[in-house]
């Protein structure tokens, strides 16, 4: 068994905020169809330089998954929440806690009338995260 290791400035040529680039997407939706597979088919490599995408950066931010999931089929969608609910507790680096990309995800799937009605008990039942799917009590006053 190896102990992953984490770089926070993976995946970022500038040294800066990591930005959720179109090939990011695409490499996080493979690991989306591989969610049976030990770290979801991403190397240990991998799994770091995508580690940093992992949290909500907010509106107008270079991580904003809000705007993200806007062009994004609902199937994707719930790929990616799949994804991102069982890859913080699985792969180092992936914690994201209230700023989990979930909460933005389901968000936009609600809002197109698309959120499938078992998602809610899946996320609970795989994840220890309190604020998934619906976010802080304090973002939603």
């Amino acid at each position: 068994m190896t102990v992953e290791s984490w770089d926070p400035n993976a995946g970022q040529a500038d040294g800066g905020m990591p930005r959720l680039t179109p090939e990011a997407l695409a490499r996080l939706l493979e690991a989306a169809c591989r969610l049976d597979m030990p770290r979801f088919g991403l190397d240990t490599s991998a799994a770091g330089e995508l580690a940093p995408l992992a949290r909500h950066g907010g509106a107008g931010s270079d991580l904003d998954w809000a705007a993200a999931a806007e062009s994004l089929s609902d199937a994707d969608v719930v790929a990616l929440i799949r994804l991102f609910t069982l890859a913080e507790s699985q792969l180092t680096g992936w914690e994201s806690g209230e700023r989990s990309p979930v909460i933005p995800l389901a968000r936009e799937l609600k809002r197109r009338g698309s959120y499938p009605a078992e998602l809610t008990a899946w996320i609970k039942a795989n994840s220890d995260n309190r604020f998934l799917p619906y976010g802080s009590l304090m973002d939603r006053l």
